[in-house]
């Protein structure tokens, strides 16, 4: 499993790791007292937000969805220079598809394998549309429900996990992110401590596909004014190139602080 360093991963390194093994875990990307202020961020908003619907869900798992309406601990880390010179590299234009938080209760079951690409009706082997990190607020441990990844299954076309194909989990300290390809298969551990595991997906699409997430409703518009520019682009105010997603023939950042007028 490649392990980086955040103080010495290049891009380059990232985005090999990606092509070999479909997964790279960099360490320290985000610092102790970045850790902690985001972990603080959430605990109000984890009081007040349901367990799981579905297996999927996890009916052990809490998931803190609509995310950058709810906290700012994530604007920069959503705009890290290592993690848009991956995306650019990846996917090209991009915007976010669905930022989550995920704290994976005790007793949760591990969650179906699967690809965060197979939502969209698109061919199994159609090329890369989705690059997803997994921000560590705890420590990932075998035992807390660390990810679990299949080595080398981005690669595949027509088949599935089956039993004799290796799976290993994204152990890492607090502080790290691991980035994973879209169709390489993955899913959350099963938790077996006494304690919850707290992460954050921060999940990219092509900017010419809708996101998961609508976050033009999901995020308020006078939010939405205070963000950096760049963020704003990637939560949708934006265009793909050339004119895909214009609001009345103009580009859709016009409208963050001004009423849509037409006619």
């Amino acid at each position: 499993m490649a392990r980086l360093e955040a103080a010495t991963a290049t891009v380059d390194q990232v985005v090999e790791a990606l092509d070999d093994d479909g997964y790279c875990i960099v360490e320290g990307l985000l610092s102790p007292a970045d850790t902690a202020a985001a972990r603080a961020s959430l605990v109000d908003i984890l009081g007040a937000t349901p367990l799981g619907r579905n297996d999927f869900e996890g009916f052990k798992t809490q998931r803190i969805y609509a995310l950058f309406a709810k906290t700012r601990a994530f604007d920069e880390p959503a705009v890290h220079p290592l993690l848009l010179g991956v995306l650019d590299r990846v996917l090209g234009p991009c915007q976010l598809s669905a930022p989550t938080g995920i704290q994976i209760g005790p007793g949760e079951k591990a969650q179906v394998l699967h690809r965060d690409q197979g939502i969209y009706p698109l061919p199994s082997d159609f090329p890369e549309v989705v690059v997803n990190t997994m921000w560590a607020l705890d420590d990932f441990t075998e035992a807390n429900g660390a990810t679990r990844l299949v080595p080398g299954s981005h690669q595949w076309s027509d088949r599935r996990p089956g039993p004799d194909d290796e799976v290993v989990q994204a152990v890492m300290p607090a502080g790290s992110v691991i980035f994973y390809r879209g169709r390489i298969f993955h899913g959350g551990g099963a938790n077996t401590t006494d304690r919850p595991r707290l992460g954050v997906i921060l999940e990219y699409v092509v900017g010419w596909l809708r996101a998961q997430e609508n976050h033009v409703l999901a995020v308020p518009r006078e939010t939405v004014a205070e963000l950096p520019e760049r963020l704003q682009e990637l939560l949708g105010y934006n265009i793909y190139p050339p004119f895909v997603g214009y609001v009345d023939g103009r580009h859709p950042r016009r409208y963050i602080t001004e009423p849509v007028r037409f006619g």
